[in-house]
């Protein structure tokens, strides 16, 4: 099995990140404020517009030590990257399986069925410990229709039809998100998912989390063989990680969903974190996404046992986990992919 490795973000205004030996240094105004050898780093990830030196970007090249660049409300911006490693023939099935819809399709919908299942998770959870402060009838109403939606899942037809009935139970389980958040509930509230830009505080986390996932997901991928960019589910687009979209959605629930709420409800964080910005939307302030990448890191310690593999291994490992028997599958040696389902 691999080994969980440090993932290290950088959040802080005018850092400035060089090599020195076989260490990454990160520096603000000429001073060092922080050292790491790189060999305990599996990747970077910068938020703003950071400086970055040519030795260490030669340094990570070599090192299979991805070097990503985020704007601060987390938007791709662009990523270093050493050779392309990985079985050619593997890639080469991948692309002619993501042409075949007698194939694509039932996978994509074992992905979706699989995310609907671990929303369900999600509020049955909340529901058992929480039932007195919950509105019950409401969110036991919705678990039903979860249940109802990932039996339809299967009986779609075509692509348009199943991100249908992805999208509609999606929007119930969104409908009910709001009762899940305990505390704070003035400053953090959920009246449905928006994004691009996020226009609540609550939908701003969840947006900054998927990014750190996705960022997970794009690497496991990539660190087995297969092309984050070629999906099943998800449209090809110039620049847009298919793949990776298509894999996050079974761990959107268990990943992401349920550290924002943790987040919210353990007060980790609070309103004067985030801020509203004059064109619209809102952005988390630098100390409020270090707290949130902080927990992030130390959710990805956890341990738990993977229902497929019946091993147990760090959190921080299922997407890489995942994208190991995605590449399986593709390879023949697995009759279907086994999603991941949290019970």
């Amino acid at each position: 099995m691999r080994k969980l490795l440090n993932t290290l973000y950088v959040t802080t205004h005018g850092s400035y990140l060089s090599k020195d030996g076989e260490n990454i240094v990160v520096k603000i105004e000429n001073e060092e404020r922080f050292r790491i050898p790189i060999h305990n780093v599996e990747s970077i990830v910068c938020f703003g517009f950071m400086g970055t030196s040519p030795s260490l970007m030669a340094l990570c090249a070599e090192r299979n030590v991805s070097l990503s660049f985020l704007s601060e409300q987390g938007f791709f911006l662009g990523r270093v990257t050493g050779k392309v490693s990985g079985n050619v023939l593997l890639r080469r099935k991948q692309y002619r399986m993501a042409d075949q819809t007698d194939v694509s399709l039932p996978l994509s919908q074992i992905m979706i069925a699989g995310k609907i299942v671990n929303c369900k998770t999600v509020l049955q959870r909340a529901l058992r410990d929480h039932s007195n402060e919950m509105n019950t009838v409401s969110v036991d109403l919705v678990i039903k229709t979860l249940s109802a939606k990932q039996k339809q899942v299967f009986r779609t037809k075509d692509f348009d039809m199943l991100r249908g009935v992805e999208g509609e139970a999606a929007q119930e389980y969104f409908s009910v998100f709001d009762q899940m958040i305990l505390y704070q509930k003035e400053s953090f509230f959920m009246h449905g998912r928006n994004r691009r830009p996020p226009l609540d505080n609550v939908n701003a986390l969840l947006s900054f989390v998927y990014t750190l996932l996705m960022h997970e997901v794009r690497s496991a991928l990539e660190s087995v063989g297969l092309d984050p960019c070629v999906g099943f589910l998800h449209t090809d687009r110039p620049g847009r990680q298919s793949l990776a979209l298509d894999m996050m959605e079974e761990l959107r629930p268990y990943l992401a969903d349920r550290l924002v709420l943790t987040l919210i409800n353990r007060k980790q964080v609070d309103h004067k974190g985030f801020l509203k910005r004059d064109a619209g939307g809102i952005i988390m302030d630098d100390k409020t996404r270090k707290e949130v990448i902080s927990a992030w890191q130390k959710r990805k310690q956890e341990e738990i046992v993977h229902p497929f593999l019946q091993t147990s291994i760090p959190i921080g490992l299922l997407p890489y986990c995942q994208a190991l028997l995605m590449a399986r599958f593709i390879r023949g040696d697995m009759d279907n992919y086994p999603v991941f389902v949290n019970k």
